[in-house]
């Protein structure tokens, strides 16, 4: 085999998929052994207790193929795409599943694509004209894909496959892209966005059945691809997002809370007690929600202390809503029910938003690097 420099690299993540990958390998040399400036195949392996060592050993003195093998799976199947991305040595990289769901026989038209027209990415899409899915979804997948979709369009445009992991892009497209934090398995997404993508070609695929091996699709991935999304919101609205966040946030720790105040003056809780006892369900809801924030983000929080933060700021609005409770009960004549839970509520989410900016418990505390217009 020559050791010249290949012109494509086809990166394919693996798990387990040691029964598919010799179909595989097949199929993509007959796609692209015609084609002038070679290709090689890297499968990016995380640590597969089937065969898959063994059978790309043997595939290896076939084909132009390596097995990259990661130890520590770190940020599933989109890690492993950069992993690949990383060694490739292509001006053309492509990605694309082992499962022999995505179409070999495609890969000359993804290619195409970038060397032909404009486009600086080029997308396998199941449903553009001509696109298909072997599989006969229910009504429930179909409505969970379309829902997924909608999510990803204020960043991914009228892209009608956004969820594809079949494509390619320019290295040079690649190497422009931003703070990369990919989660999940969605890394088209990733790239689309922070590599600030402005053609996006797609082109019609039949995604097959799988026949061998087990689907990586799992509901624990679907809370992935929700935590992914508010990543990516926050890159492309760093304004919006974190301020969308906190209202979302405070909108549902309000709704226990107020439950919580009615269930207590029901009981006979006086007007100074209600609020205070109340603002303690909030202040739960709340750090569950940052629970999952310190969970899925902590590696790109800038201050060490999210918690510390978190006990200090909840402590400062919840003496906030005792006084403010105080002073209405004892101030003001005849409070009606709504005096009672909003004016001290208000004063204590004033006192949040305040302090959360300060201690950067918002999108500015995502990022390795904060940006000089943002301190000032």
């Amino acid at each position: 085999m020559s050791e010249s420099i290949p012109q494509v690299s086809i990166v394919v993540p693996a798990l387990n998929e040691a029964a598919n990958l010799t179909a595989l390998a097949e199929q993509i040399d007959a796609a692209l052994r015609d084609r002038s400036g070679g290709y090689e195949i890297l499968i990016v392996d995380d640590n597969s207790a089937d065969e898959t060592r063994a059978v790309c050993a043997a595939l290896g003195g076939r084909f132009p193929l390596r097995l990259i093998v990661r130890e520590q799976a770190k940020d599933g199947l989109s890690g492993a795409v950069l992993r690949g991305f990383a060694e490739a040595r292509g001006g053309i990289l492509i990605v694309m599943d082992a499962d022999l769901q995505h179409p070999p026989a495609k890969l000359p038209e993804l290619i195409g694509a970038l060397e032909s027209e404009a486009a600086d990415f080029a997308l396998g899409s199941r449903y553009v004209p001509g696109g298909s899915t072997a599989e006969k979804w229910g009504v429930f997948r179909q409505l969970n894909s379309r829902f997924a979709t909608a999510l990803a369009r204020p960043f991914a445009g009228k892209i009608s496959d956004p969820m594809s992991g079949f494509f390619a892009l320019r290295r040079e497209t690649y190497e422009r892209a931003q703070r990369l934090t990919p989660l999940g398995y969605k890394i088209a997404l990733e790239l689309m966005c922070k590599a600030r993508v402005r053609q996006v070609r797609e082109v019609p695929i039949h995604f097959a059945e799988r026949t061998r091996g087990q689907s990586k699709l799992t509901l624990k991935q679907q809370f992935k691809y929700l935590e992914h999304l508010s990543r990516l919101y926050d890159f492309t609205f760093p304004r919006a997002s974190p301020v969308v966040k906190f209202i979302i946030v405070l909108a549902v720790s309000w709704f226990v809370a107020f439950g919580c105040f009615v269930f207590l003056k029901g009981t006979g809780a006086s007007n100074a007690v209600a609020p205070p006892l109340a603002y303690l369900a909030a202040l739960i809801v709340t750090a569950i929600f940052h629970t999952r924030y310190v969970r899925a983000q902590r590696e790109f929080i800038v201050r060490k202390t999210p918690w510390l933060d978190f006990v200090l700021i909840s402590i400062a609005e919840w003496l906030a809503c005792c006084f403010t409770a105080l002073w209405v009960a004892t101030r003001v004549a005849r409070p009606t029910l709504s005096d009672v839970f909003v004016i001290p509520f208000g004063c204590a989410t004033v006192v949040r938003y305040i302090l959360r900016k300060e201690l950067l418990q918002d999108v500015r505390g995502l990022r390795k690097e904060i940006r000089t217009d943002e301190l000032t």
